[in-house]
């Protein structure tokens, strides 16, 4: 959980580490390309692929955080903060499309038979790479995390995915140069493409158990204590306690149940000061509903 910032100035931050996911994108895709081009190997090829993915997944995340900001309106009551489901979805689907893809060159080449050259300029691209996209990854997954944002922390997770494969070429390029088995190359090109195929299938079903409201236990259980100290606080009791996760926030419901001699003003202040309680203390942000009934009510 990071410092609380005023809307404005996480909402800055958010599109602050956006901008900058897609102009490293931009460069590290150029960076592989190069060294593609200088050294014909199928295990940078598969770098490059998998980065190519993450440039156009990332500008559909960019929209996605785009909308996920704007405000509730007439046609989304809610807000558009859900769309941030689908960006990790999306994300998950091309980092698929680039695992099949690497997977495809890695046995052509196999087959054919590796050919490499300037292996030293293609380590030094790579590494490059990998350096620049393990500090980007982290950067995202921190601020993602912070600022509850699921838009920015799957990138970050994809670009992450996207540094241990450029340290699996790397890998095996170094075993290319010192033994001089070319296979090597194809081998480790299948690997990280079956390592990028599960990384994308942990991202879809995240996105679906958002999309579904799948309820996190631990979250869950946060939540419950938090509810549980408040109303003893006040001497009242809850039932019904429902949550939902929206992207970059918590819309919380329960019931409160009041003794019958409490008089409905009296009995909402408590339920205002439990809400505004709950909403300050459920991170990354949250959304609390009551509704006041007497006790007794429910049997």
């Amino acid at each position: 959980m990071g410092e609380e910032l005023p809307a404005p100035a996480a909402a800055a931050e958010k599109k602050f580490a956006m901008i900058l996911s897609v102009a490293a994108g931009i460069l590290l895709l150029a960076l592989k390309a190069l060294a593609w081009q200088w050294t014909g190997s199928t295990a940078i090829l598969s770098d490059l692929g998998e980065s190519a993915a993450h440039l156009v997944a990332v500008g559909f995340a960019a929209y996605s955080l785009w909308l996920s900001l704007r405000p509730a309106d007439a046609n989304h009551l809610y807000g558009h903060a859900k769309i941030s489901f689908f960006s990790a979805g999306f994300e998950g689907a091309m980092i698929i499309a680039a695992a099949l893809y690497i997977l495809y060159e890695a046995v052509g080449a196999a087959l054919r038979g590796p050919e490499l050259s300037h292996l030293s300029i293609g380590l030094a691209l790579t590494a490059l790479g990998a350096v620049l996209n393990g500090a980007l990854g982290w950067h995202l997954v921190r601020t993602g995390k912070k600022r509850g944002s699921i838009i920015l922390e799957a990138n970050g997770h994809h670009v992450l995915t996207d540094c241990w494969t450029s340290i699996g070429v790397l890998i095996a390029l170094t075993l290319v140069q010192l033994t001089g088995w070319l296979y090597w190359d194809p081998l480790f090109a299948a690997i990280a493409a079956l390592n990028i195929f599960f990384s994308g299938l942990r991202l879809i079903r995240r996105s679906v158990s958002g999309l579904m409201d799948a309820a996190d236990p631990s979250i869950h259980r946060q939540i419950e204590a938090l509810v549980r100290t408040e109303t003893r606080k006040h001497g009242i009791t809850h039932h019904n306690l429902r949550h939902r996760n929206i992207g970059d926030a918590h819309y919380v419901e329960l019931h409160l149940s009041f003794p019958p001699d409490v008089l409905l003003r009296d009995a909402h202040q408590v339920a205002t000061q439990v809400e505004d309680s709950l909403e300050k203390k459920i991170h990354p942000a949250a959304s609390v509903i009551t509704h006041l009934e007497c006790e007794g009510d429910h049997v």
